[in-house]
């Protein structure tokens, strides 16, 4: 079928990336945009512009908070039918099921502070054995007020789980679909460094003025190339974060038993108690216990804020709770964990140094994640993620570029086919996540379900998008442009100018507010950010239309002499 090893790499990196190109390209755009999921927030969030704090009193503000909590209705409704006693009348959850547990969690770049809480639900056919319904919430630190759970955090609630599952939960498909990709990333990756033999060379060749399949090709090689680290790390280590939980869950299934017993074996050694003891106990000061843990950092010449907080066993003589340092200095997302009696205060372990293997899995996890304090990192992460989209987007345009004079003449639809595609998939996606923002700040923040509101308009503009390309795509089967990818980048630059215009309309926060008067970086390096898409996006607009009047005028042009390898 090959006539050479390099033949076959090229028709696996061709159809391979074909095949899950698409999908790769939202992992791409959604993680780069995932780098400031807590900015974006803050932008869709008005009522959260304020400065990042850190974790609150406990006594004074979480308890009252915690307290608050209701078990999540439809958890309420599957796990509780078989409990619920008519003859009390109405309850809710939490008269009902007793608290097991109480999280919360907070970086150095959150104003707001999440927590959750964790319900126990008894087995009536196994008192021994119980379950957990679970409530979450986001509340203002500085006062305990509950931020309204139906306007959606877009950046870390929306975007970033765009990028890994692509806000498609039936069954975890989405998350199996990114894992395929992934997967099939590093076999493209792996194929398309074989592929090109003069690898050094093309990390400096790029030609815009040659024809377009040359000078495509060059920027496609050149992306992929000087990002090549970058783009094999993260597909590594994004298979890596989700492979014993959802790709090989041997330990919550197969290997359940033996994981049980390592439980119990491990809280022996720990001293941390790995069951109620069924004797009730009250709860001393956790500010105390805060306290004490930043003493002990401190001792540690490593000085810190508490980024997690959890107490297990809630109203137990065996309950404990456990302080995290927040890991805004280093790789790793929390550490240093010191465990103290929930009834008196008392340390029961203070976290040793981790093992090699658990540091260098925290390590990968943290470098992932990307939660620490580096903004200049962070900005590298975004150039990473836009270079893989660059990589693919070309890719795509290559394809077409490379087949469609053939398809025009043997009057195949396929080069349409894969135009209308990628025009759906590069510009629709941006169009879909800038209209969403334009979307925040059009609909009144007291509508109710506003953010399943937002959700649909994100699925229906990209859909839009899709069925745009596709009736627009008729030049491609003649060999010419698509029009629809000129008209879809005009499309990005006044949404684009329309959501920083509607932020400015509805909250007052312009570019003159938030860069000088009262800086807040977070807004404006979004409107900012929304300025730059608009502009490079016009540029592109404008290439498109001078390339489209070019070949207006000469119909006729020969087609491209240069002999191009993919």
């Amino acid at each position: 079928m090959f006539t050479s090893f390099r033949q076959s790499m090229a028709w696996l990196h061709t159809w391979f990336g074909l095949a899950l190109g698409y999908v790769l390209m939202a992992c791409f755009f959604f993680g780069a945009l995932s780098v400031f999921d807590r900015e974006i927030d803050r932008w869709a969030l008005p009522e959260t512009r304020f400065a990042p704090q850190p974790m609150p009193s406990f006594d004074k503000v979480l308890l009252p908070a915690f307290a608050r909590l209701e078990a999540d209705p439809a958890d309420y409704a599957l796990n509780m039918p078989a409990l619920h006693d008519a003859a009390k009348g109405p309850q809710t959850p939490r008269q009902e099921l007793p608290p097991d547990e109480y999280w919360a969690y907070t970086t150095h770049r959150d104003p707001v502070l999440a927590i959750g809480a964790g319900f126990r639900v008894p087995q009536p056919k196994d008192p021994g054995l119980e379950n957990h319904i679970h409530a979450n919430a986001t509340i203002d630190p500085r006062s305990g007020a509950a931020v309204p759970s139906d306007q959606l955090k877009i950046g870390s609630q929306w975007f970033y789980p765009m990028h890994y599952s692509l806000n498609w939960p039936w069954q975890n498909m989405g998350i199996f679909t990114v894992g395929l990709a992934g997967l099939v990333m590093l076999v493209a990756l792996v194929s398309g460094v074989i592929m090109h033999r003069k690898f050094f060379r093309e990390f400096f060749t790029f030609r815009p003025q040659k024809q377009p399949q040359r000078s495509l090709l060059d920027l496609h090689n050149l992306t992929g190339v000087v990002a090549l680290p970058f783009h094999f790390f993260f597909a590594f280590t994004g298979l890596l974060i989700f492979a014993g939980f959802y790709y090989f869950p041997v330990s919550q299934f197969q290997l359940k038993p033996l994981h049980d017993q390592h439980e119990i074996i491990e809280a022996r050694e720990t001293g941390l108690p790995h069951q109620r003891a069924g004797i009730p106990a009250p709860l001393a000061s956790v500010d105390a216990m805060m306290a004490e843990a930043k003493r002990r950092w401190a001792a540690r010449d490593m000085a810190g804020e508490v980024g997690f907080l959890q107490l297990h066993h809630l109203g137990d003589a065996n309950g404990y709770v456990s302080i995290y340092r927040a890991g805004s200095d280093r790789v790793a997302l929390v550490g240093e964990a010191i465990h103290f009696k929930a009834s008196s205060g008392e340390v029961l372990r203070e976290e040793p140094p981790r093992a090699a293997v658990p540091a260098l899995n925290e390590f990968l996890t943290g470098l992932h994640l990307q939660h620490f304090e580096h903004w200049l990192l962070r900005w590298l992460y975004v150039l990473g993620g836009l270079l893989g989209c660059a990589c693919i987007a070309t890719g795509f345009i290559f394809f077409v570029e490379k087949r469609k004079r053939q398809h025009a003449a043997a009057g195949s639809q396929g080069a349409r086919i894969v135009d209308a595609l990628a025009v759906g998939c590069v510009t629709g996606m941006v169009i879909a996540a800038v209209g969403m923002l334009v979307a925040n700040r059009l609909l009144p923040s007291g509508l109710s379900g506003k953010g399943e509101w937002e959700q649909q308009i994100f699925w229906g503009l990209w859909l839009l998008a899709f069925v745009h390309a596709a009736l627009r795509g008729a030049p491609v089967a003649q060999a010419r442009i698509n029009p629809a990818w000129r008209e879809q980048c005009w499309a990005i630059a006044a949404l684009a100018l329309a959501a920083v215009l509607l932020n400015w309309l509805s909250t007052g926060d312009h570019l003159l507010q938030t860069i000088i008067l009262e800086p807040y970086w977070a807004v404006a390096g979004v409107d900012l950010s929304l300025l730059a898409a608009a502009g490079l996006a016009t540029l592109a607009a404008r290439r498109l239309a001078r390339r489209e009047q070019h070949a207006l005028l000469s119909p006729s042009a020969a087609p491209e002499t240069e002999v191009v390898h993919a």
